[in-house]
Order: structure tokens, then C-alpha cells, then sequence
């Protein structure tokens, strides 16, 4: 069933769950995560950046519209990290939501970017994520991020959410996008997180998490992160696993080449959505008020 945001994140809010948005830019991949979100009974975010959706086409929006809507599992369609133009083309294509990431600019200037893209989206039952600090990189990450971590304040916070009308905010409180190189060791700003949730009611989200260690990550769900975004560790897994398949030089079909790194991949998805206590928890939506 597709949702925007706000009905997606509302009942996670309310049960103190986390829901993952991977970022699926393949076929293979977006089957593969709904296969196992409908297995676990787990809400899912398809996200997909800009430019895995300059890499697709529209018409791969319309495929991840067809598999929702025939899902008994909540499913909302997330543009990630963008800016005014691949959001407009994203709300007239389909999405239930889009973030856009205006933190790279004075404090002033994020939000009046912000408040315009909820001024456009709302009014057409889009939800609206924006963020505020900003996240880290790592070599080799293509989404987006800075050397240097500038952490959420949680007074920036209260005022960036009652200014922009935003439906959920991104935070930074020491992650970074992609797979950490080995002797990076990041650690999360807990308490930090915790006093930015006393303050604001919008449902708030976590990004580059994949190198964190797991216990963080729970301990950032039960102090009330509601989204997750994952998109390293499955494509990792993903392709690791295709790259072995490759070896064989006679294999050449998709149908051959792909369900082992589907496997491979679903078990981190799985794995995801356990630790972020989203499994069995479609049973908190009431579909049939929401069609």
C-alpha cells in the first residue's frame, strides 16, 4: 500500500520503530527488498536519489508505484538528497516524498529552501524531509556529504521545524555516508539525539549509518529515530556477491547472474529491518482507513 511520510513515520513515532529506506536503483533490488519486507511484515521506504533516477527513467518510478499498491506492506516512494528541480520533476512523476538537502547553505537560507519545496509538495499530499547539520563521506560515496561532521543543534532544530513546516528532519550526530575505510571508528552523538527529540514533534531520521556498530544504531532507535536510510550495505552485499558470480565465464543470462546476489543482499536487508525493530509491525497500520 503506498503512503507518504507523515502516515508512514506517524505509527513508527507512536510504536518506537525505526523504518529502513533503501536505496533501491535497480529491479533487482527493489523486488529483492519487498520480497523481504513482505516476508517480515515490515514497513519499507524505497528511496531513490536523483541520480539513480536520471540512471533509470520515470518509467522505473511507475514499477516501484505498481509493486506498492499491490503490497499489503506500507511502502512510500522517497526522492533522497536533492535540490528544486529533480523535486518538481519527482512530484509530478509520482513520489509520496522528497527530501531536499539545503544544509550545505547558511542556517537563513536552508530554510526559506526548504519551506518553498513544503509549499510546493504539500498542498499535493507529498511529504517533505529536510535537514539540518550535516552528515560526513567517505571515499568512493556518491550521496553526498562533508569532510568535516557540524552537529544538529537542538535549538536550530526547534525553530528549522516550526519555520519550514517540514514533515521529518534529518539530523547530524556523527554518522557518515558509505562504507567506513578500516580504522574510521564513528560514534554516535546519543545524548544529542535525545535532547533534540524532547524538542521537536516531527519524526526525525538518521543517515550514514552503515558503519556504525549495531548496538549505536539500536540505541538511536530506541531514543527515537523513526527512518533509517541504508543504501551502502546492500549494494555492497549486492555487488560482492555478483562480482563472484562474474568468475564463471559462461554465465551470461540476468536470471542466471542474479538471485545469488539478490540472497545476499536480502540477508542484510533482513537483518536491517530486525535491528531497527520494524519487523511484524504492519499490524499497527489500518490499511483500510488510509485507501
Amino acid at each position: 500500500m503506498l503512503l507518504n511520510m507523515n502516515e508512514l513515520l506517524k505509527v513508527a513515532n507512536e510504536h518506537n520503530f525505526a523504518v529502513p529506506a533503501f536505496n533501491i536503483g535497480t529491479g533487482q533490488i527493489l523486488n529483492g527488498v519487498m520480497d523481504t519486507c513482505e516476508k517480515l511484515q515490515a514497513p519499507v521506504i524505497l528511496a531513490i536519489h536523483p541520480s539513480e533516477l536520471e540512471f533509470q527513467g520515470d518509467s522505473f518510478l511507475q514499477m516501484c508505484i505498481d509493486r506498492a499498491n499491490k503490497s499489503k506492506v506500507p511502502v512510500c516512494i522517497h526522492l533522497d538528497h536533492s535540490g528544486w528541480e529533480p523535486i518538481v520533476r519527482a512530484i509530478r512523476a509520482g513520489f509520496t516524498s522528497v527530501m531536499i538537502d539545503a544544509s550545505h547553505l547558511p542556517f537563513e537560507e536552508n530554510i526559506a529552501a526548504t519551506k518553498k519545496v513544503c509549499e510546493l509538495a504539500h498542498p499535493l499530499g507529498v511529504s517533505v524531509e529536510g535537514e539540518l547539520g550535516t552528515i560526513g563521506t567517505t571515499d568512493g560515496d556518491t550521496e553526498g556529504g562533508t569532510d568535516e561532521i557540524i552537529y544538529t543543534k537542538p535549538e536550530d532544530a526547534v525553530r528549522f521545524v516550526e519555520e519550514t513546516g517540514c514533515d521529518t528532519l534529518a539530523i547530524a550526530i556523527g554518522t557518515a555516508h558509505g562504507i567506513y575505510p578500516e580504522g574510521m571508528k564513528p560514534e554516535l552523538k546519543q545524548d544529542l539525539l535525545s535532547e533534540i527529540k524532547s524538542k521537536v514533534s516531527v519524526p526525525l531520521v538518521l543517515h550514514g549509518g552503515s558503519g556504525n556498530k549495531d548496538s549505536e544504531i539500536a540505541e538511536a532507535v530506541k531514543r527515537g529515530v523513526n527512518k533509517i536510510n541504508i543504501s551502502s550495505d546492500i549494494k555492497d552485499a549486492f555487488y560482492q556477491r555478483l562480482r563472484i558470480t562474474l568468475q564463471d565465464k559462461k554465465v551470461r543470462e540476468p536470471f542466471e547472474l542474479y538471485p545469488e546476489s539478490v540472497k545476499a543482499m536480502q540477508e542484510v536487508c533482513e537483518q536491517k529491518i530486525k535491528l531497527f525493530n520494524d519487523d511484524d509491525k504492519v499490524k499497527y497500520y489500518e490499511l483500510s482507513k488510509m485507501i
